[in-house]
């Protein structure tokens, strides 16, 4: 499953992107209201993890906003109002359960991977395509003009995301948090080294590659110029 925390307990968030990678998930964070609702707005996911207190918009406007635009994707929202009444309030506005904090992980995942598959949504996804490139986020196998590629783990993080973000910049920062999980630079190669290891099993012996290095940048994936 794809998942979206938005989540403003950095502490948290990062306890539950780490508990929902290693199940094998991919997870994506954001830890302010307004810039939630525009990415859970724009992006396909298959749940939203939403606190119900958070900067800028809380959780129960964020989540009657994306109601009011018919996204029915499947909400989980935590807070530490765990009275029957706000439970009712966040349920009456349209998530699909309500967990008050404190919580243990194995409930929670119980709990969102029970909301994923309660109801089919159109955002549910099982393959990215870009120009002649296929990913199947089930198997986890990435195909190109007919040969199929196997990655491994974090080769398949970072080409999910690449392929996500097609034709955009994405940095060397951007990619050791989404990918790595890391939020400092840790002054090591590993970006480039994985990148380089991606380029050969993606581009190798074809004149059409896909992943492009952009100086001072970053790197983007798209078709040749």
């Amino acid at each position: 499953m794809r998942i979206f925390i938005i989540e403003d307990d950095v502490k948290l968030s990062h306890y539950l992107l780490k508990g929902l990678s290693q199940e094998g998930h991919s997870v994506e964070l954001c830890h302010d209201g307004k810039t939630g609702l525009i990415q859970a707005s724009t992006e396909p996911f298959d749940a939203i993890i939403l606190d119900r207190m958070l900067p800028g918009m809380d959780g129960l406007n964020l989540l009657k906003s994306l109601r009011g635009m018919e996204i029915d994707t499947p909400v989980l929202m935590l807070s530490n109002l765990g009275e029957v009444d706000h439970r009712i309030e966040g349920l009456r506005n349209g998530c699909d359960d309500y967990l008050a904090k404190p919580f243990s992980f194995a409930e929670l995942l119980a709990r969102i991977e029970a909301i994923g598959k309660r109801r089919p949504h159109p955002n549910a996804q099982e393959s990215l395509a870009v120009s002649d490139l296929e990913l199947n986020l089930l198997t986890r196998q990435a195909q190109r003009r007919g040969r199929y590629i196997e990655l491994l783990t974090r080769e398949f993080k970072l080409l999910e995301y690449l392929m996500r973000h097609e034709g955009q910049v994405v940095t060397k920062t951007m990619l050791l948090e989404q990918v790595w999980d890391l939020h400092f630079d840790p002054k090591t190669n590993v970006v480039e080294v994985h990148i380089s290891r991606l380029r050969k099993k993606i581009d190798q012996s074809l004149d059409s590659p896909l992943i492009h290095t952009i100086r001072g940048a970053g790197y983007v994936l798209r078709k040749k110029d």
